[in-house]
């Protein structure tokens, strides 16, 4: 069966590229954002248990799945958590909803935190999944980090270098890296898999996953220098998994105090991929702050 069968599919136009989305349901809008190395598939059973409450947008990020891949420029500001934050409320206003709660897992909650930054009128609560803020993990990056977090310094690296050495094998890498990130003996559904290696067989999806993390490493430290200051004000649900990078080196939930005014959050019993892993209490966590019944 396709991932997230049942839901309308479309293209839409935003600034300098075409958003693939994927709606369903009816309710208050709630905007499902997917992360490295996959695509919106990733939602595929989480998705429709809250399309039961909500009207879900499922989407790929530019560069991600069936969404274009612009030109990221020589800043990479292409693919900074800004630009792809926009691509995210301009996907929403031509879908006709002006606030919307959103949820991010990976890159994504780094484009939600983004989004709730720049466009704070915009979104009534936000999730965050499995990540602290990018700019704490490039100041806290001892040997322990590193070497989780390898492919952050993998993929920043310039000429071409990483999209030839995945390029390789791409499959192999991104099983690997599923195989590396996820609790222990998960196995992936093949239909979500399979939208994953279709995505990764396209070398300008390399090159536009690299430009995301080349951007992470730049132009976004900038732009968070500049709001160092600013917090989120919405509600904001933090999650994250026990079998997990983050839980092993980082109080989580304390990363993200500072971020905003609103914070909370628990761990769950997964690796990285939460949505995939622990689909009903992620459902669950997300339909929660999205409503306000959690508060």
């Amino acid at each position: 069966m396709t991932p997230l069968a049942g839901f309308r599919r479309s293209f839409v136009a935003v600034a300098g590229t075409d958003i693939a989305a994927a709606v369903a349901g009816s309710g208050p809008p709630l905007l499902l954002l997917h992360g490295f190395p996959q695509t919106m598939a990733m939602w595929h059973r989480v998705a429709p248990m809250l399309a039961e409450q909500f009207t879900v947008v499922c989407t790929d990020l530019r560069g991600y799945g069936a969404s274009g891949r612009p030109e990221a420029g020589p800043d990479h500001a292409g693919y900074s958590k800004r630009q792809m934050a926009l691509d995210q409320v301009e996907v929403m206003s031509a879908l006709g909803f002006d606030q919307f709660a959103v949820a991010g897992h990976d890159r994504g909650g780094r484009v939600a935190r983004r989004m709730c930054l720049d466009h704070p009128e915009r979104i009534t609560a936000a999730a965050v999944l499995d990540i602290v803020p990018t700019a704490t993990v490039f100041a806290t990056a001892g040997q322990a980090l590193s070497t989780a977090y390898y492919h952050w310094f993998f993929l920043t690296q310039p000429d071409g270098l990483p999209e030839r050495m995945i390029g390789a094998d791409a499959r192999w890498w991104l099983n690997e890296t599923l195989r590396r990130w996820a609790a222990p003996g998960f196995t992936f559904d093949p239909d979500a898999l399979a939208a994953y290696e279709e995505a990764f067989d396209n070398p300008a999806t390399i090159h536009a996953q690299c430009e995301d993390y080349r951007a992470a490493a730049s132009i976004d430290l900038e732009h968070d220098a500049v709001d160092a200051d600013a917090r989120i004000r919405c509600p904001l649900l933090v999650l994250w998994g026990v079998h997990g990078a983050m839980h092993r080196l980082y109080d989580v939930l304390g990363t993200w105090r500072d971020e905003g005014t609103d914070v909370h959050g628990q761990a769950l019993d997964a690796g990285h991929f939460l949505p995939e892993e622990a689909p009903d209490a992620t459902a669950w966590a997300i339909a929660a702050v999205a409503s306000g019944s959690d508060r």
